[in-house]
């Protein structure tokens, strides 16, 4: 059920992207035209090119939300992981085809750009607006079901908006006499986006290579575990990223004299309890050690003893 709600979530922020990226492409690409600019025509291809890293996504977010099978017994959701490292490859192009476009007219001192007309400025001040109202309505759905393909695509909207940002400086750079303007911004707008896509494709690597979870969450699932009737004490913790989804395997510790069916209670109890600590938990598997009740006692004790000690010291 939340896959499919995730899936609903997934297919809806695909769907207003297209829409808005085909209308803000015809827009930029008319204004371009007629007030003769370039770097507004340049925008609209880029704003274009979108809507084909929406695809990916929804092709990513689809594949990704299939149930397991005989081939892929722990699920499909390394597929998502997989459109993210494209889209960010795509993103890296798009950042690169800027840069370089920029370096070029720097080094032409920005001769080769015209002058262009009032509505090319018009045009970028709308993208900036419309792509970073996208980034942030993506990354907020992205964040919502933990969606990387999705936060990639979101910084697609963001170096769109950076990119028309690059737009207007050269624009208006250029009605007021500095050319050049234009290829520096480009130039900037470069590093930032390259950044975001690295960003972007390491995260996505880590969920492929069974990567742990950081220590905030290992450390809030130990303590899941430890709360637990029955439980003496926490022996190992082994998480790893599969996706967006975590795999936990824990030993923990309980009293030996206990029964083989108290023992599963106790093992059933815990495996429960942290499958439901995060609905990102897709599989707990739980090993339950034989322990001594009066060797934690007097460990216990000797805890104690030492905290004794050390408030008398400092007293």
């Amino acid at each position: 059920m939340k896959d499919t709600a995730m899936q609903k979530t997934a297919y809806k922020v695909s769907a207003v992207t297209i829409v808005v990226n085909l209308v803000l492409s015809v827009f930029k690409l008319i204004a371009g035209i007629v007030a003769n600019s370039g770097a507004m025509i340049s925008d609209a291809v880029h704003s274009a090119s979108d809507v084909l890293s929406t695809f990916v996504v929804i092709v990513g977010v689809k594949i990704s939300a299939k149930d397991s099978d005989e081939t892929h017994p722990y699920g499909h959701e390394r597929f998502e992981c997989i459109s993210a490292i494209i889209l960010s490859g795509l993103l890296l192009a798009t950042g690169i085809g800027i840069g370089y476009s920029g370096v070029k007219n720097i080094i032409s001192g920005g001769e080769a750009l015209k002058t262009p007309g009032v509505l090319a400025l018009i045009a970028a001040v709308v993208s900036i607006v419309v792509k970073e109202a996208m980034y942030h309505y993506t990354m907020r759905a992205a964040k919502k079901i933990n969606s990387g393909a999705l936060k990639a695509d979101a910084w697609h909207h963001r170096s769109d908006a950076l990119s028309s940002v690059g737009s207007f400086a050269g624009i208006f750079g250029a009605r007021l006499g500095i050319k050049v303007l234009d290829p520096i911004a480009s130039v900037i707008i470069c590093i930032l986006i390259a950044k975001a896509a690295v960003d972007i494709f390491i995260d996505s690597v880590n969920k492929m290579t069974d990567r742990s979870c950081d220590e905030k969450t290992v450390e809030e699932i130990k303590q899941v575990a430890s709360s637990q009737a029955g439980v003496i004490s926490v022996d190992l913790l082994k998480t790893r990223l599969f996706g967006d989804k975590i795999y936990v395997d824990i030993e923990i510790g309980a009293d030996k004299s206990l029964t083989l069916e108290q023992a599963h209670e106790i093992a059933e109890r815990t495996h429960d309890a942290i499958e439901s600590w995060s609905e990102n938990v897709k599989h707990c598997m739980v090993h339950v050690n034989p322990a001594d009740l009066t060797d934690n006692a007097d460990t216990s004790d000797e805890n104690e003893d030492e905290n004794r000690a050390e408030n008398e010291n400092s007293d």
